[in-house]
């Protein structure tokens, strides 16, 4: 069984920091990506970043050069580095595990306002 769990998410200015980080506390498996979705109000869910196995890593364009994802294979976990944060990058924060499923976090709140 998979459990993505999140944390790291909460509320910091425009041009802020934050680390996201997500961790499966159930078996551990061989996920082909890992990564990160966001979903605004109103708005539909989007790709922030993922990673591959083997490293490869994509971002949308309104977070490339801003936020850096990593892994860690043996361990099931992915984090996200996310620096310069705009208020446009509030959102619910969902980790996300491909395997012979698709796993899902339940989310974690990033705000960003003064």
């Amino acid at each position: 069984q998979v459990r993505l769990e999140e944390s790291g998410g909460g509320l910091v200015q425009p041009g802020g920091s934050l680390r996201l980080s997500c961790a499966n506390s159930g078996t551990i498996m061989n996920f082909d990506a890992m990564g990160w979705y966001r979903q605004a109000p109103g708005k539909q869910r989007e790709l922030a970043a993922t990673v591959t196995r083997d490293g490869t890593t994509n971002y949308a364009d309104s977070v490339k050069g801003r936020f850096t994802i990593s892994r860690d294979n043996a361990k099931n976990t992915v984090h996200l580095q996310m620096n310069s944060l705009k208020p446009e990058d509030t959102a619910v924060y969902l980790c996300y595990a491909e395997g012979f499923f698709n796993y899902w976090g339940q989310g974690t709140q990033v705000t960003v306002s003064s």
